[in-house]
């Protein structure tokens, strides 16, 4: 049975959720579409196991708060992808889809304040709160599963 939208349970700090908070309200409110448009920007970055070392240095970091994000499908699915490359690199066995989610959007809102806000800008620039699987945000679905190998098809649906 297919779903249109996963939930996950993303654990970050409380500075992250703030900041996450920020992001969204300037750009649709929605907390869900603002974490995909970043996931959609980090993931491609992480083709290999070396690249995903960032991701454990931010995974060795306490992240007291549970956050739950809906998450379209073939986002969703790229995360056991990631999980797995992050076990087989030192990373936690447990949940590793949940992890994957945690780290990679950790890593995303280390980045830049104004550098953060911009990218969504430019994203959400004429789409208006189109959401995270736009025009733009397709495509940068497409450039993630390649990043893994993984089958375009399900994404273009």
């Amino acid at each position: 049975m297919d779903c249109d939208e996963v939930m996950l349970t993303v654990r970050i700090t409380a500075a992250e959720r703030a900041l996450l908070r920020e992001l969204a309200r300037g750009h649709g409110g929605d907390v869900s579409d603002v974490a995909v448009d970043g996931l959609l920007e980090v993931i491609p970055a992480l083709h290999d196991d070396a690249s995903v070392l960032p991701l454990l240095r931010v995974l060795a970091r306490p992240a007291p708060c549970a956050l739950v994000l809906w998450l379209p499908a073939p986002v969703a699915d790229l995360l056991p992808l990631l999980g797995e490359r992050l076990v087989r690199t030192g990373g936690p066995s447990a949940g590793p889809a949940s992890a994957a989610l945690s780290a990679a959007l950790r890593l995303w809102l280390a980045g830049d304040r104004p550098a953060l806000a911009g990218a969504l800008a430019r994203l959400h620039g004429g789409c208006g709160a189109a959401g995270a699987l736009g025009a733009v945000g397709a495509v940068r679905a497409v450039r993630a599963v390649r990043a893994f190998g993984a089958e375009v098809a399900r994404v273009a649906a």
